[in-house]
C-alpha cells in the first residue's frame, strides 16, 4: 500500500482545476445498464471508485473503454443479473446496480455493499421503494435477491422516510422503465441527483421535479432510450476541499472549473470565518489566504445544507481559528474517526455523542496518521500542509477512492507530498 510524506508550512497559489464528480459519475455509469445503445461519458475523473465500478460494469457485460477522461460504454454480451461479493465489497455505491438491472431485466442478485465505515446505511429505504414498485425481496447467505413480480415494475407513490441520496438514485433509475407513473416523495435533492435525472432525460427518459424533494417519472419502454454523449458535472466536494487549503495555507488560488451554486452554504460559511472568496463566474472562483480565522460552528444536513462530505475538513480548519467551535454530525453516526488521527497532530478536540467541540488557534507537528475513510483522509492532507515536521498518512486507499491526483494537483499549487510504497 502507499503512504503520502507531507512536509509542513507550506504556502499555496496558482491555479488548480476540479475534477468531474465521482458522486455524479457513479450512478450514472451505473444508469447505462438501461440500455443497449452506445453512451460516451466525458469529465469522468480518474479514481479507484470509477476502475471499480468500471470492472463491475464488464463483468455484467458491457463494453467499457477510457479515453483520458472520456468514457465510451456499449454493449456486446449478454447482460448478467448478479453482482459478486468481490466487487461489491470495495465500494457501497454497488448497490446502484439494482434499480437498472431490476427495471431491464425483471431480477438482480447483488452482495450487501462495502466502503467507507462511516456508518451503517442500510439499504432498507431502497428495499422498501423497490417492494411498492412490485418486485419482490430476498435476503439470505449475505446477498439481497429481487424479483419483479408480473411482467415490469409497476409505477406508484413512493414516501421516502429519509431523504437517501442512493435510494433516491437507485429508485428513479428503476421507475425509468416501470408500468405507468411514479412519483418519489421527500426526495434528496443534492445536485449529483440533478445530473443523473438530466442524463437520463438526455437519452429518452421523462423526469420531472428535478431540484425538488418530489420528483415524477413517466415510465418508458426500452426501445425510448437512445445513445448520447453528456458531460459530468464538477465535483463541488473536490471543489470544497481545495478552498480550505487556500484559506489555511494559501496567498491567492484560482480554482477553476467548478459550479458556484453548488457551494453555496460552504461559502457562506467561509465567509462567516473570514475568509476572502472572489467570483469570477459561475466556473471559477478565487480563494484568498487569511491568518485570522474566525470560528464558526457548523451542522452536517442533506443539501441544500452544509454537507457531511465537507465535515471532516472542516472540523480542521476550526482547529486553526482564532477561538472555539461546535462541528455537529447529523447524517451519519460513526464519521469522527479522523478525530484521533488530528489529536496526535495536536489538535484539541472533544467528542460529546454527535458533537466535536474544538479549540481553537491549534499548533499541529507532523505524525504517522492513518486515514479511516475517504473525507477523513483529506482532512489528515489538509492538517499536514499547515504542521511543523512531516506528516506520514498510511492507508491512503481511501484518498484514491474520491480524489483524482490530490498530490500532484497540490504539489502544483507548491506543496511538498511525496506517495511512497508502505
Amino acid at each position: 500500500m502507499d503512504k503520502l510524506l507531507i512536509k509542513g508550512n507550506s504556502k499555496l497559489s496558482g491555479e488548480v482545476k476540479i475534477s468531474g464528480s465521482k458522486n455524479a459519475s457513479l450512478p450514472i455509469l451505473f444508469a447505462t445498464l438501461l440500455t443497449d445503445e452506445k453512451i460516451i461519458l466525458q469529465n469522468i475523473p480518474n479514481l479507484r471508485d470509477i476502475n471499480t465500478t468500471v470492472q463491475l460494469l464488464e463483468y455484467l457485460g458491457k463494453k467499457v473503454e477510457k479515453i483520458g477522461d472520456e468514457i465510451i460504454i456499449t454493449q456486446t454480451n449478454q447482460i448478467k443479473t448478479e453482482a459478486p461479493y468481490e466487487l461489491v465489497k470495495q465500494m457501497r455505491a454497488s448497490v446502484l446496480v439494482i434499480g437498472p438491472v431490476l427495471a431491464k431485466y425483471g431480477k438482480v442478485k447483488v452482495s450487501l455493499p462495502g466502503g467507507c465505515a462511516i456508518g451503517s446505511r442500510p439499504i432498507d429505504i431502497h428495499l422498501c421503494g423497490f417492494q411498492k414498485l412490485c418486485a419482490s425481496v430476498d435476503l439470505s447467505n449475505g446477498y439481497v435477491k429481487l424479483k419483479v413480480i408480473g411482467q415490469k415494475l409497476c409505477g406508484t407513490t413512493i414516501i421516502l422516510d429519509y431523504p437517501s441520496v442512493g435510494a433516491t438514485e437507485n429508485l428513479i433509475m428503476a421507475a425509468v422503465l416501470a408500468d405507468g407513473i411514479t412519483i418519489l416523495e421527500n426526495t434528496a435533492k443534492e445536485p449529483e441527483i440533478d445530473d443523473l435525472c438530466n442524463f437520463l432525460n438526455k437519452i429518452g427518459a421523462k423526469i420531472s421535479g428535478i431540484g425538488t424533494s418530489i420528483i415524477k417519472i413517466v415510465g418508458v419502454k426500452v426501445s425510448a432510450l437512445h445513445s448520447t454523449t453528456y458531460k459530468i458535472m464538477p465535483d463541488r466536494i473536490e471543489a470544497g476541499t481545495f478552498m480550505i487549503a487556500s484559506a489555511v495555507s494559501g496567498t491567492e488560488i484560482l480554482i477553476k472549473n467548478i459550479n458556484y451554486f453548488h457551494l453555496d452554504i460552504l461559502i457562506s460559511k467561509m465567509h462567516l470565518a473570514g475568509s476572502k472568496i472572489e467570483k469570477i463566474d459561475g466556473n471559477n472562483i478565487k480563494v484568498f489566504g487569511n491568518e485570522n480565522i474566525k470560528p464558526v460552528s457548523v451542522e452536517t444536513l442533506p443539501y441544500p445544507g452544509f454537507p457531511t462530505d465537507m465535515q471532516a475538513q472542516w472540523t480542521f480548519f476550526m482547529t486553526q481559528a482564532k477561538g472555539n467551535s461546535l462541528v455537529t454530525e447529523t447524517v451519519f453516526e460513526n464519521r469522527f474517526m479522523h478525530i484521533p488521527e488530528l489529536q496526535r497532530m495536536g489538535a484539541k478536540l472533544t467528542i460529546k455523542g454527535n458533537t466535536v467541540f474544538i479549540e481553537g488557534c491549534s499548533k499541529l507537528t507532523g505524525a504517522q496518521v492513518m486515514a479511516t475513510d475517504l473525507r477523513a483522509s483529506a482532512a489528515l492532507v489538509l492538517a499536514g500542509l499547515v504542521t511543523e515536521g512531516e506528516t506520514q498518512i498510511s492507508r491512503i486507499y481511501h484518498l484514491d477512492r474520491g480524489y483524482e491526483n490530490i498530490e500532484k494537483k497540490l504539489n502544483n499549487l507548491g506543496a511538498n507530498i511525496k506517495r511512497i510504497k508502505e
